[in-house]
Parts: structure tokens; C-alpha cells; sequence
């Protein structure tokens, strides 16, 4: 991720941890997006966030996933990969084994860590202009009015041979990375929300399979224009 990048989601997060406190009437708008593996959601996501950049109103879209864990990791002075590690962990006993293995200086609670990811999660859907692509973004931002909550599903043939040609892997090696990254992001789920959060929340839960990134990318915008998120924000200003 470039340094430019990085310094403007340190502003947004920086500017908006009051907002966070303050609730929801002026929250957004932000999309998530949920999506089983193998959907090639981040692509889509671009494509949602280009689409919609061409309105030309008062702030871009930007599209939001590992950058969470890099703001994260920031805070709590850790590398994102080992938060991820850190929140994918099944076992509760070798969760906190593996924070204590890094020390006394770094060594990070669990609860801070989950808290510390929620809020940016929060902070970016509350800041707005933001595409989430997953981080339990669905349920964290479920409440923000302006917001519009997507799920994609594929059958397991159209999702395997997606891993396949992305990541360069036979029939069975994507088999074992689709079964492997399900059971990671159901653990990450788990570790954010304790309790079991009914996955009821999703505006529009489209299938890849059936429609062309094109035909996704039209729905999505009929519907941000359908739930109104964008009434109320001005184009920008041309100054010459």
C-alpha cells in the first residue's frame, strides 16, 4: 500500500474517532461487501468505487480490506500479518500463547486487538465514502442509515476455478485454500462477535455466476441510488 494512501487513511481515522462516539445521523455512506471465497470481491469492489467516482461529487469512494489491519497494526505497534494470524486462531488457549510469544513490550490483549480493529472498521464506515470488503464490516456498520450491505455467493465450481486461475493452484490444492480461508474468516467473526450474529443483515446478496461484473456493478448502483446514500453531497467545485 503507498505512503499516500496511508496517510490519508491515518487522517480519516485520526478525524473521525469523536464522530464515532457521537452516533449515526450523519454516519456514511458506506458499502460493505461480504463475500464467500472465490468471488473476487476486491475487483469488484474497484469497479463499484470507479463507477461511482464518476458522479464527481465532494469526496471519492475508496476501497477498504487489508488497509484495516494496517491501521490497526499501527496503534498497537504490531505487523499486520500478525494480527490477522492473531484474530484467525480457533483456540482460545494458543490465541494467547502466540500473543505472549512476542514479548512483553508487545504483547497485546485480545480484547484490545478486536477492539482496536472494530473501531477502525467503525471509523472508516462512520467516516464514509468507503467500500468494505469484509472484516465483519456487515454487522460492525449494520446500523449506519447510510449504508447498503452486499453479500456474494458463487457455486463451489465457479469459486474454485477462480483460486485456481488467481492463485495458480491444481483442483484440490483450491479445495483445501477455499476450506482453509472459510473456517479463518468464521474464527475472525467469532473472535469480533462473541455471540452468534444472524447473517440477516444484507440488503442484496448477489450470485457471481449469474451476471457479468458489468451487470453487478449497475445493480449496486441502482441500489445506492434506491437506499438515497449519496442525497445530500454536492459535486465537487472546478477551480480554475
Amino acid at each position: 500500500m503507498g505512503n499516500s494512501l496511508m496517510i490519508y487513511l491515518n487522517k480519516r481515522l485520526e478525524e473521525q474517532k469523536n464522530s464515532v462516539r457521537k452516533g449515526v445521523t450523519t454516519a456514511g455512506p458506506v458499502i460493505t461487501i461480504s463475500r464467500e471465497v472465490g468471488c473476487n470481491a476486491i475487483k469488484l469492489a474497484n469497479q463499484i468505487a470507479n463507477r461511482l467516482n464518476m458522479r464527481n461529487l465532494e469526496r471519492d469512494w475508496t476501497v477498504l480490506s487489508k488497509e484495516i489491519f494496517s491501521q490497526s497494526a499501527k496503534e498497537l505497534d504490531l505487523e499486520p500479518d500478525q494480527i490477522q494470524r492473531m484474530l484467525r486462531k480457533t483456540d482460545r488457549y494458543t490465541f494467547e500463547q502466540i500473543l505472549k510469544a512476542f514479548g512483553d513490550k508487545q504483547y497485546k490483549s485480545e480484547q484490545k486487538i478486536i477492539k482496536t480493529v472494530s473501531e477502525a472498521v467503525r471509523s472508516f464506515a462512520v467516516d464514509g465514502f468507503s467500500i468494505i470488503v469484509g472484516r465483519a464490516s456487515h454487522i460492525i456498520a449494520k446500523d449506519i442509515k447510510r449504508s447498503l450491505h452486499i453479500r456474494l455467493v458463487a457455486p463451489l465450481d465457479y469459486r474454485i476455478n477462480t483460486i485456481m486461475e488467481n492463485n495458480k493452484l491444481n483442483y484440490e490444492e483450491a479445495i483445501l485454500f477455499i476450506k482453509k480461508v472459510e473456517k479463518e474468516r468464521i474464527a475472525f467473526r467469532n473472535a469480533i462477535f462473541e455471540e452468534k450474529v444472524m447473517e440477516d443483515s444484507f440488503d442484496l446478496c448477489i450470485n457471481r455466476a449469474s451476471f457479468s461484473n458489468d451487470d453487478i456493478v449497475e445493480m449496486i448502483e441502482m441500489a445506492v441510488d434506491k437506499k438515497k446514500l449519496l442525497e445530500g453531497f454536492k459535486p465537487k467545485m472546478d477551480f480554475y
